[in-house]
C-alpha cells in the first residue's frame, strides 16, 4: 500500500492518468520478457563492466542541464537516473521497476511511444540505451518532442550501429537475452527521426574508443561522432 501511494503521489504530481498509467500491472508492455527474466544479469554487467558506465554516465553529464524538471524514460534499475539526480522515471519491466524503486525513483509504467503526461510538461527527457527497444521510434520522439517545454532538451544516450562496438553487438545478437530483439541505429538514423521529430538544434558527443575486455580506465569524450562507440545526442526544443 505504501508503495501504490507513493506513485500515485508522484503521478499527481507529474500530472498523468494515475488509473491507467500508474497502477502497476495494468498495461501490457512490449520487449521486456528479457529484462524481467534477467534483471540480475543487467546489473552486473554494470559491475563488470564498471569504466565503460562510468563512461557513458559522463558523456551523458557533460550534456545534461542542471536545473528543471527532469525524467529518464526507460529508466531500468536506475542505473543513470540516480547518479545525475533524476527522481522520476518511466519503465514497462516491473523487475527492473522495482529495483529502481529501490533506489529512491518514483517509476511510472508506461511506454515511450504513449507517454502519459500533459503537453509541455518537463524541461529534460533523457533516454540511455532505449532507444533499440523502443517498438516504433517516430512516435516515441513525437511524444518527446509533446512533452517538453519550449526550449527543453531531449537527451539520448545509444551505441551506434556503425562503429565497432554496434557492429559486434548486432554481429552477436541472437546470442545475447538482451539484444535479440533490439533495433540498432546509427547516429544519422537517429538524427533524421529527431529532425522528423521537429528537433532542429542537436549537440553531439561520443566516448568508448576501445573493445569493453580493454578499457581499464573511463574513456574520455570527443565532441561529434564516428569515432566512438557510445553516442550523446543533446536535441533542443523551439516553439
Amino acid at each position: 500500500m505504501i508503495r501504490i501511494l507513493s506513485l500515485r503521489s508522484a503521478c499527481r504530481s507529474a500530472g498523468l492518468d494515475i488509473l491507467k498509467f500508474c497502477v502497476p500491472g495494468r498495461r501490457k508492455m512490449p520487449r521486456i520478457e528479457p529484462f524481467e527474466k534477467h534483471a540480475k544479469r543487467y546489473e552486473e554487467w554494470f559491475e563488470k563492466n564498471s569504466f565503460a558506465y562510468q563512461s557513458e554516465l559522463q558523456a551523458v553529464k557533460a550534456l545534461l542541464p542542471k536545473q528543471g524538471k527532469s525524467i529518464e524514460i526507460g529508466v531500468g534499475t536506475g542505473r543513470f537516473a540516480v547518479p545525475l539526480g533524476i527522481s522520476l522515471g518511466l519503465e514497462p519491466s516491473m523487475a527492473m521497476s522495482e529495483i529502481a524503486r529501490r533506489r529512491g525513483i518514483h517509476v511510472v509504467s508506461a511506454v515511450a511511444e504513449d507517454l502519459p503526461f500533459h503537453d509541455a510538461r518537463f524541461d529534460t527527457l533523457l533516454m540511455v540505451t532505449t532507444v533499440c527497444f523502443l517498438d516504433n521510434i517516430m512516435p516515441a520522439f513525437k511524444e518527446a518532442y509533446r512533452v517538453l517545454k519550449s526550449g527543453g532538451s531531449f537527451i539520448i544516450g545509444f551505441i551506434d550501429s556503425n562503429s565497432p562496438l554496434g557492429k559486434v553487438y548486432q554481429k552477436r545478437k541472437n546470442k545475447s537475452v538482451f539484444y535479440r530483439a533490439a533495433d540498432f541505429y546509427s547516429t544519422d538514423e537517429i538524427i533524421a527521426c529527431l529532425k522528423e521529430a521537429r528537433f532542429p538544434i542537436f549537440t553531439v558527443l561520443q566516448t568508448i574508443f576501445r573493445d569493453l575486455h580493454e578499457i581499464d580506465r573511463i574513456e574520455p569524450i570527443k565532441e561529434g561522432y564516428g569515432e566512438g562507440s557510445f553516442v550523446v545526442i543533446k536535441a533542443t526544443r523551439q516553439g
